[in-house]
């Protein structure tokens, strides 16, 4: 099959998502089939890191690489 007859996040993991909160909205939204997933909550951890929280009732940060990773605790 030719390369643009793929979809935008066939080939797509979270840690190669764009480093904003719309672009990380886009992408676990396609992960979902296609249900909405907004962020409910902005806030900072102990050391400092933003944390996001979503309407899929997880939690990511941007590491120190700027990639989008799911935070267990928070």
């Amino acid at each position: 099959m030719s390369r643009g007859f793929v979809k935008e996040y066939d080939d797509q993991w979270l840690g190669d998502v764009d480093a904003t909160v719309p672009a990380l909205c886009r992408y676990l939204t396609h992960e979902n089939g296609g249900v909405r997933i907004t962020e409910t909550k902005t806030f900072k951890d102990k050391a400092g890191r933003e944390l996001h929280e979503m309407s899929n009732d997880l939690c990511y940060a941007l590491d120190h690489n700027e990639r989008w990773v799911v935070v267990l605790d928070c």
